[in-house]
């Protein structure tokens, strides 16, 4: 069955093929290829060459605790109701910012920052002000920077939302996930609809340039039906971008999840009518589709910058700086160098134990290859703008594209076949179907896939 929508045509059977474990490819290599080879000493080598190449920068702090935990999710959290656990970890926090800052040309702009979890709003406001006085310290933050935060909607009030935009973020983003009082309880994220309007209204009121919403398809309870209601609700609060996640149960990997049972879940052949039904209704009610899960209206900085071609990918997802370096700050980040990525100790011990003996507190990371940075590009043009053309990476990198690729370029004709993508001389184009594959398109160029596809969620 195919269904053709506005600008996307959705083949169900096609879609079933082509759903197998793939990298979301928020990063080339893929974070599985970190290793405790990589030592300190590459890392200052590392940011060594980025400060010679002078690249702006982007900046990610984790704030990883929550109040309570959310049976769906996949992130790295500390879950506690005690909030005097904050204090010592926004102390080490500052501590990072000023090993780490006088590593980093001062002469660097900073376009982005973002602050993530778990929940950044777990901090009181003397607590954000303390950080964000670091931050301002210690880097040269651009006058148009976009400033970004991830809220939990069930723990701020008015005066939080408005003091966030005092202190200077002018993006912020929060967890849907669905409407639907019996979904929210099988996640444990109970938050009724009139709460997640309000919260709406203040952000509105703040004046914030942007506003990211993000939806889980797959979770327990849902069904074609609900989840409409819940895309209808979503479209009436009107956000600037909406993030529409497809659930990955994996309760070997993430305790949580083994509170949900797993027969409420959604059957695969809903899983995908639910899919389907998703990108109509925001594809017709003025939300680009952007690729893979996030939409964007038209005047929105995503919309414009994959227009542009600055659209990238990082470990936050698509983001809208192409060229931008990522510095990741607090336990469990990854900084993303030209040609080195980095992750910091995971658990709070590790991490508290680095900072205090004035050491970067990384546990592992990855120097990238000439290959892997050829890769990389191709595998990042085809995930942000659904198109590479051949002679950029043959003049960039000088090499014969095909004569590179030969392999990958065979096994591309396959799903040239299946309508996913057009292969010229000259260029490889994304079809339409193929921007809901385009995992499966990238992973072709993929050398480390092989023996880590279990490692992946499906693509759909």
């Amino acid at each position: 069955m195919v269904f053709v929508l506005p600008g996307v045509k959705f083949d169900l059977e096609m879609i079933k093929k082509y759903d197998t474990p793939a990298p979301r490819y928020t990063s080339y290599p893929p974070a599985t290829e970190l290793n405790t080879e990589f030592t300190i000493s590459d890392f200052h080598t590392a940011i060594g060459a980025s400060n010679y190449r002078k690249s702006p920068l982007s900046l990610y702090f984790h704030i990883p605790f929550c109040q309570t935990a959310c049976y769906f999710c996949g992130c790295n959290t500390v879950i506690s109701q005690n909030k005097n656990i904050a204090k010592p970890y926004i102390e080490h926090l500052a501590r990072e910012i000023n090993n780490m800052a006088p590593l980093i040309d001062t002469d660097r702009r900073v376009l982005q920052i973002h602050w993530g979890g778990g929940t950044p709003n777990y901090l009181n406001q003397e607590q954000v002000k303390f950080l964000w006085r670091q931050i301002t310290d210690n880097f040269n933050i651009d006058s148009q920077a976009e400033i970004s935060i991830e809220i939990n909607p069930r723990y701020v009030d008015q005066d939080y939302i408005f003091f966030l935009r005092e202190v200077g973020f002018n993006r912020i983003s929060f967890g849907i996930q669905d409407f639907n009082p019996q979904v929210q309880i099988a996640v444990n994220r109970i938050q009724p609809e009139e709460l997640l309007f309000d919260v709406m209204g203040w952000i509105k009121a703040a004046k914030f340039d942007s506003v990211n919403v993000d939806l889980i398809y797959g979770l327990p309870h849902q069904t074609l039906q609900t989840f409409r209601e819940t895309v209808s609700k979503t479209i009436a609060l009107d956000p600037n971008r909406i993030v529409v996640f497809n659930f990955a149960y994996v309760p070997w990997m993430k305790p949580a999840q083994k509170n949900i049972p797993q027969v409420a879940l959604p059957q695969p052949q809903e899983k995908l009518e639910i899919l389907k039904m998703t990108i109509e209704e925001l594809t017709t009610n003025k939300y680009l589709f952007i690729g893979m899960d996030h939409f964007a209206k038209e005047n929105d900085e995503l919309a414009i910058a994959q227009q542009n071609r600055t659209l990238q990918r990082n470990f936050q997802g698509y983001t809208t700086h192409a060229g931008t370096e990522l510095l990741g700050f607090g336990a469990t980040s990854i900084s993303m160098l030209h040609d080195a990525y980095v992750q910091n100790h995971k658990q709070l011990k590790n991490y508290y134990q680095a900072i205090a003996s004035d050491t970067l507190p990384i546990s592992k990371g990855v120097k990238l290859t000439q290959d892997d940075i050829i890769r990389r590009d191709v595998i990042m043009s085809i995930m942000s703008h659904f198109h590479l053309h051949k002679q950029n990476i043959e003049d960039k990198y000088h090499i014969n594209f095909d004569k590179y690729f030969t392999n990958e370029l065979e096994a591309l004709a396959q799903l040239q076949a299946d309508g996913l993508v057009n292969i010229s001389t000259k260029d490889i184009e994304v079809t339409d179907i193929g921007r809901l594959l385009v995992r499966n398109i990238a992973v072709i160029f993929d050398n480390y896939h092989q023996t880590k596809a279990q490692r992946f969620s499906r693509a759909i």
